[in-house]
């Protein structure tokens, strides 16, 4: 199959690229890193609270997805696919973290911060200050709770997957699912309030 062109790829849906590079279009995949690369990094580093993990991480889905595109099958959405890869390298890199006692859950570098932008409809665009103020807090409330939380929250509510979606990803029957994301909202409201409550 010939390569289409990159402006003909930016039409394509995700599905249908994945089965172009499956059929030799080396350009079908570069199409894919651009259109998920920055989501991507954005939702690890949320997951592991660490930008090097987060770049490292990234690199390494990507890879899979190269390596391993003979194994996808239309029968799942591609972004489901991939960010079961992400999900699985993310609890490998923490795994390995934890047993070598290098991981702090509240190890944020302020002087090498990169902006990775999470929706915030809370707050005015001219609030850039306060958007920043906000932004490292809730990244250390997200290192605060429980793995077991984080993952389905920030899937869901960054992410905006569906509940079927997140089952899917993360293997975890719907109940699961949708009670985990209660009680981890539960426990970020409560570290986020009196954030909440000095920003607004």
């Amino acid at each position: 199959m010939p390569p289409a062109d990159s402006k003909q790829n930016q039409k394509l849906s995700d599905e249908v690229l994945i089965a172009n590079f499956q059929n030799g279009d080396v350009e079908a995949y570069n199409e894919l890193v651009r259109r998920y690369k920055d989501r991507l990094t954005n939702f690890v580093y949320r997951y592991t609270g660490n930008y090097d993990d987060a770049d490292d991480i990234v690199q390494e889905v990507f890879i899979r997805i190269y390596t391993s595109k003979h194994l996808y099958r239309e029968i799942a959405k591609f972004s489901t696919w991939m960010y079961t890869i992400a999900v699985n390298n993310c609890k490998t890199r923490l795994a390995r973290a934890k047993r070598e006692k290098t991981f702090s859950l509240n190890d944020i570098n302020d002087d090498n911060e990169k902006q990775y932008d999470i929706p915030d409809e809370c707050f005015s665009p001219d609030s850039e200050v306060n958007s920043q103020y906000l932004n490292k807090f809730i990244q250390k409330a997200l290192d605060s709770i429980s793995e077991t939380y984080r993952e389905l929250v920030i899937l869901r509510d960054i992410e905006n997957f569906s509940y079927e979606e997140i089952s899917e990803i993360t293997g975890l029957p719907m109940g699961t699912v949708k009670s985990r994301i209660n009680r981890g909202r539960e426990k970020l409201q409560i570290l986020l309030k009196d954030i909440y409550k000095d920003i607004g």
